[in-house]
C-alpha cells in the first residue's frame, strides 16, 4: 500500500485514468495534510477547499464518461499568489491588496485548469516577487518543511514548501531572478524557468517566467506542458516544441554532451561556500559517468554587471507596496530615467552575449544553484535594503543571467549541506534548448540518489493509502 502524497503527479494521474484512485479521496488526502502540517509552514495563504471538492467531484464522473482526459485529469496542484485567479483573492504577496479578487484568471490559470489540475489555493510569495526569501510583511513567514527556523527561499517559497512536506504533488511558481530554482535548491526540488516565450506572462523586459515546482523532472515537463499554451498579444515568440512534448522529452537518452562547468560566480565578486563546491563537483563527476564531456571553464560573466542589474531589477518595486524592501526598490528606480534604465539593459545585455559567446559550443552548462547554504527565517530582514539587496545576490548569484538571455535552466538537488539541508546545481541550456535540458536534468537527478528523501513531515499522518496496479507505478521509460 503506497501513502497517495509519494505518488508522482503522473502516477496519480495514470491512476485517476485507471480508476485505481478517485480524485476526491486524492483531494481530500492533500486537504487533509494541508490542514494538519500548513499553520506551522506558512506555505498557503488561501486554501479553497470548496471550489477544489467541487472540481474534484465534476472529475470524478468525467472518468466514467469513457471520454478522452486532459493530460493532468484530477492532479491537485497550487498557484503562486502572484498569477491572478478569478474568484479567489490575489494579493501578490502585499497585504494592501489582501482584499483584492480578480474577475478575470491569468493565461497560465486557465491552461491548468485545461490541462485538468485541480488547485487547492493561492501559496505564498514574497511581496511582489521582489526578494528570494518568502517573508512579506503582514503574512505569516513561510518555512522551509526540512528544519524549523530555516527559510525556504523565495519568491516562489510557498510552492516549494507546499510540494516538499507533500501538501501538493506539483506547484505553479514563476522566476524573475531565481525564484523557483532558488527555492527548489533549498527544499531539495526539481525548480524549472523555461525558454523565454515557452509559458505566457513574462514579466519587465522579460526577464520573468513561469514554471514549475516538482518532486521529479518528468512531473515538472508535465506541468511545463501543461503551461505552455499560447495566449494572445505574448510579445516573445515560443521555441517549437519537441516530438511528444516536454514530457516525453525529458524521459529520451541525449547521448553525449559537452558540458561546461564552472565556480566564478556572475554578478557577484564571492566565495562560494564549500558545500557549495562539494555539490558541483559531484554533479560533474555524475554527467562524467554518464557518458558526458564535462569542461571546466573560467566563469564566462563580468561581475561589474552588478550595478547595471540592480538598476534593472529596481523597477519590481512598487510605490504602493508595505515592505521595506520593495518600498526601497520603488525608491532607486525613481533615481533613474527611462534613458537610464534602457542604457543598463543594453549593457546587461551587451554582456550577456559576450559571455554566451564563450560559451558557443557547449551544450549545456553546469553551475551551483547557490553559492551559499540556506539561512534562517528573518536573516535579511536584519540588513538595511541596500545591504539585504546584496545578500541576497551574494546568496543566488548564478541564476539571474539566465533571466536576461531568456535561455532554460534547471535547479536540481544533488545532495546535503553539512547540517543537512539540501543543495541543488543548476543546468542550463541555449535559449530553446528546453528539451535536451530536462532529458540531462532528469538523468543527474536519477544518477544523485534523492528522488526518494524527503524531509520529516512528509511521513507524519494523515497518510491515507492506496494499493496500485504496476501500470500506474511503473516508472517513466528512458
Amino acid at each position: 500500500m503506497t501513502p497517495l502524497h509519494e505518488l508522482t503527479a503522473l502516477q496519480q494521474a495514470a491512476a485517476i485514468r485507471s480508476g485505481e484512485l478517485s480524485p476526491v479521496e486524492l483531494v481530500e488526502h492533500y486537504l487533509a495534510r494541508i490542514a494538519a502540517f500548513d499553520s506551522r509552514l506558512g506555505a498557503f495563504v488561501t486554501v479553497t477547499d470548496q471550489a477544489a471538492r467541487d472540481a474534484a467531484k465534476r472529475a470524478e464522473v468525467a472518468v466514467t464518461m469513457a471520454e478522452p482526459l486532459p493530460a493532468l485529469h484530477g492532479v491537485p496542484t497550487a498557484i503562486k499568489d502572484l498569477a491572478a485567479t478569478a474568484g479567489v483573492p490575489t494579493s501578490y504577496g502585499c497585504v494592501a491588496l489582501a482584499q483584492h479578487v480578480p474577475d478575470a484568471d491569468a493565461p497560465v490559470v486557465t491552461a491548468l485548469r485545461s490541462a485538468g489540475t485541480i488547485s487547492l489555493g493561492k501559496t505564498a510569495t514574497s511581496e511582489f516577487g521582489t526578494t528570494l526569501y518568502t517573508e512579506a510583511t503582514g503574512f505569516v513567514p513561510t518555512a522551509n518543511p526540512w528544519r524549523r527556523g530555516a527559510s525556504p527561499g523565495g519568491s516562489s517559497g510557498g510552492a516549494a514548501a507546499a510540494v516538499a512536506a507533500g501538501l501538493v504533488p506539483v506547484a505553479h511558481g514563476s522566476d524573475g531572478g531565481g525564484s523557483l530554482r532558488v527555492p527548489a535548491a533549498l527544499c531539495g526540488l526539481i525548480g524549472y524557468k523555461p525558454s523565454r516565450g515557452l509559458i505566457p506572462g513574462a514579466g519587465g523586459f522579460g526577464l520573468a517566467s513561469q514554471g514549475p515546482i516538482a518532486r521529479t523532472v518528468p512531473d515538472a515537463a508535465a506541468l511545463l506542458d501543461a503551461m505552455a499554451v499560447a495566449a494572445p498579444g505574448e510579445p516573445y515568440l515560443p521555441p517549437p516544441p519537441p516530438e511528444g512534448g516536454y514530457r516525453a522529452a525529458a524521459t529520451r537518452a541525449t547521448g553525449p554532451l559537452r558540458i561546461a562547468a564552472y565556480l566564478d560566480p556572475p554578478l557577484f565578486d564571492t566565495t562560494v561556500h564549500p558545500d557549495c563546491v562539494a555539490a558541483h563537483r559531484r554533479a560533474a563527476e555524475l554527467l562524467t559517468g554518464l557518458g558526458h564531456d564535462v569542461v571546466e571553464v573560467p566563469g564566462p560573466y563580468d561581475p561589474a554587471m552588478l550595478a547595471d542589474f540592480r538598476v534593472v531589477a529596481c523597477l519590481l518595486g512598487r510605490p504602493d507596496a508595505v515592505g521595506k524592501m520593495a518600498r526601497w526598490m520603488a525608491g532607486e528606480a525613481r533615481r533613474h530615467s527611462a534613458a537610464d534604465l534602457l542604457a543598463a539593459h543594453g549593457r546587461l545585455l551587451a554582456a550577456i552575449r559576450a559571455g554566451s559567446a564563450q560559451l558557443a559550443g557547449y551544450d549545456l552548462v553546469l553551475t551551483p544553484t547557490l553559492a551559499r547554504p540556506g539561512v534562517g527565517i528573518g536573516h535579511f530582514n536584519q540588513m538595511s535594503p541596500e545591504e539585504d539587496f546584496d545578500a541576497q545576490t551574494a546568496l543566488s548569484p548564478y541564476c539571474s543571467v539566465h533571466n536576461l538571455s531568456g535561455a532554460p535552466a534547471v535547479s536540481v538537488p544533488i545532495g546535503a549541506d553539512r547540517t543537512g539541508l539540501p543543495v541543488g546545481v543548476q543546468l542550463s541550456a541555449p535559449l530553446g534548448g528546453d528539451a535536451r535540458l530536462l532529458a540531462a536534468a532528469s538523468a543527474l537527478h536519477d544518477a544523485s540518489g534523492w528522488k526518494e528523501r524527503h524531509p520529516p513531515i512528509w511521513t507524519k499522518l494523515p497518510s491515507a493509502t492506496v494499493n496500485l496496479g504496476p501500470r500506474s507505478l511503473g516508472t517513466e521509460p528512458r
